[in-house]
C-alpha cells in the first residue's frame, strides 16, 4: 500500500513540476451560470491531490470508528456466548434462578436469542415466576419474527407444566393445524388430550404418531384402547345403557371384536343393569375366542336366560375340560338354578384341578340343600384350612 502511494506521489509531482520547469503551466477554465473558475493545470492537480488526501483521511476515520463499534459488539457477543455456556451448566445443576439471569443478561447478542429467551422462560417457570415467564415468552416471540413455532411449543409445554390443561388444549389445536406431524407437537397433544378427556381427538392423531414413530406399536395400542375406554365412559355418563349401546353400534367390527373392550363393555352394561345386552356380548365374544375374562363375568349376569349360558359352558368344557374356572362357573350357574347335585359335581371337578376356598364354600352350600350336613361341614373345614394356609 505504501509503495503504491509513493508511486502515486511521484506521478503527481511529475505532472505538477514538469510544466512549471518547462514554463508552460497551461490554463483551466470552469464556467457555470453564476461564476467562472480560472486556474492553471498545476493548481488543478494540487486541488485534486488535496481532495484525495481529505478522502483518505475521512476513510481512515470512519474505519477507526466502525472498528471500535465492531469491537464492542464482538465483546458483547463473546460475553453472551460465555454466559449461555455457564447457564447450561447451571441448568444441569438445577439452579433455575441463575439460569434465567445468565440466559437473558446479553440475550440480544447471543447466537440464538430466541433459544436463550425460551430456555429462560422454562427455567423461571420451574421457580413459579409467572411474570418473568410471560415476559421472556413475549420477548422470544418478538425476536422470532415469522418463525413462531418454537415459541408456541414452549408456551404449551409451560401451560401443561402449570396444569393449565384447557389453555394447552387450545394451543395444541393451533399447533396441529400448522404442524400436524411435528414430533413434539404430537407429544404435547397426546398429553393435553388425555388430561382434557378429548379421546376422539386423541384417536385422530394416532396415525400421525405411527408415521413419526414417536411411540411403539404396543404403546399406540394401549393409547387407542385407553381412548376407546374413555369414550365408553363418556357414552355411559351421558346416555346410560342406551347411550352405551348406541356408541357400541357405531364402532367398527374390529373394535367390537376387541376382547378387552368386550369385557369393559359388558362390565359397563352390568353396572347399568342391562344384563341382557351384557350377556349377548359375553356369549358372542366367547364363541369367537375363549378368554377367561369373559368367563369371569358369567356369574354376575342376571339376564333370566341361564340356559344359553349353560349350553355355552358345556360346549367350552368339551374343548377345555382341564379348566377349573369353567367347572367352577358352571357350578355357580347350577346353584342359581337350584340344580344342587349338578352344582356339587361341577365344584368337585373344579376342586380336583386346584383347591379354592370359594369352591369349597359353594359346594358346602350345595350339600346343605342336598341335606348332607356331614359333607357340608367337611367342605367348610377344608376351605377354612386352605384359607389359614394361604399367606396374607
Amino acid at each position: 500500500m505504501l509503495k503504491v502511494l509513493f508511486l502515486f506521489l511521484i506521478l503527481i509531482a511529475g505532472v505538477v513540476l514538469g510544466p512549471m520547469l518547462a514554463g508552460r503551466q497551461g490554463y483551466v477554465l470552469v464556467q457555470t451560470d453564476t461564476y467562472n473558475i480560472e486556474t492553471s493545470v498545476t493548481g488543478l492537480v494540487i486541488m485534486l491531490v488535496l481532495l484525495l488526501v481529505v478522502l483518505f483521511a475521512l476513510e481512515w476515520l470512519l474505519r477507526r470508528v466502525f472498528r471500535t463499534r465492531c469491537w464492542f459488539l464482538g465483546r458483547k457477543r463473546t460475553r453472551a456466548r460465555k454466559q449461555t455456556k455457564a447457564a447450561l451448566l447451571k441448568l444441569a445443576e438445577g439452579d433455575y434462578l441463575q439460569v434465567g439471569k445468565l440466559l437473558t443478561r446479553n440475550a440480544d447478542h447471543a447466537e440464538q436469542p430466541v433459544v436463550n429467551y425460551l430456555l429462560a422462560a422454562e427455567a423461571v417457570q420451574q421457580r413459579g415466576d409467572e411474570f418473568r415467564t410471560r415476559q421472556y415468552l413475549e420477548r422470544a416471540a418478538e425476536m422470532a419474527d415469522t418463525d413462531q413455532l418454537p415459541v408456541d411449543i414452549t408456551r404449551v409445554r409451560i401451560q401443561l407444566a402449570r396444569n393449565e390443561d384447557h389453555a394447552a388444549r387450545h394451543g395444541v389445536d393451533s399447533l396441529l393445524a400448522y404442524a400436524p406431524r411435528h414430533p413434539e407437537v404430537l407429544r404435547l397433544a397426546e398429553l393435553a388430550f388425555q388430561r382434557t378427556h378429548a379421546y376422539g381427538a386423541l384417536l385422530d392423531i394416532l396415525p400421525a404418531m405411527r408415521k413419526t414413530q414417536i411411540r411403539t406399536e404396543e404403546e399406540l395400542g394401549a393409547l387407542r384402547q385407553s381412548a376407546l375406554l374413555g369414550l365408553m365412559e363418556q357414552a355411559m355418563a351421558e346416555g346410560g345403557s342406551e347411550g352405551l349401546k348406541q356408541w357400541w353400534k357405531e364402532q367398527s367390527r374390529k373394535v367390537r371384536q376387541d376382547l378387552p373392550l368386550q369385557v369393559a363393555m359388558a362390565e359397563h352394561l352390568i353396572a347399568c343393569d342391562d344384563h341382557h345386552t351384557a350377556q349377548q356380548i359375553v356369549i358372542d365374544g366367547l364363541k369367537r375366542h375363549y378368554d377367561e375374562r369373559l368367563v369371569l363375568l358369567m356369574p354376575r349376569l342376571a339376564a333370566g336366560e341361564p340356559a344359553s349360558l349353560e349350553k355355552l359352558l358345556r360346549q367350552l368344557l368339551k374343548q377345555h375340560d382341564n379348566s377349573a374356572l369353567l367347572h367352577s362357573t358352571l357350578g355357580q350357574l347350577m346353584l342359581k338354578q337350584g340344580e344342587w347335585q349338578q352344582a356339587s359335581d361341577a365344584f368337585a371337578a373344579a376342586l380336583a384341578l386346584r383347591p379354592d376356598a370359594f369352591d369349597y364354600a359353594w359346594r358346602a352350600d350345595a350339600f346343605d340343600h342336598l341335606r348332607q350336613p356331614e359333607e357340608a361341614a367337611q367342605m367348610r373345614r377344608e376351605g377354612l384350612l386352605l384359607t389359614l394356609q394361604t399367606p396374607s
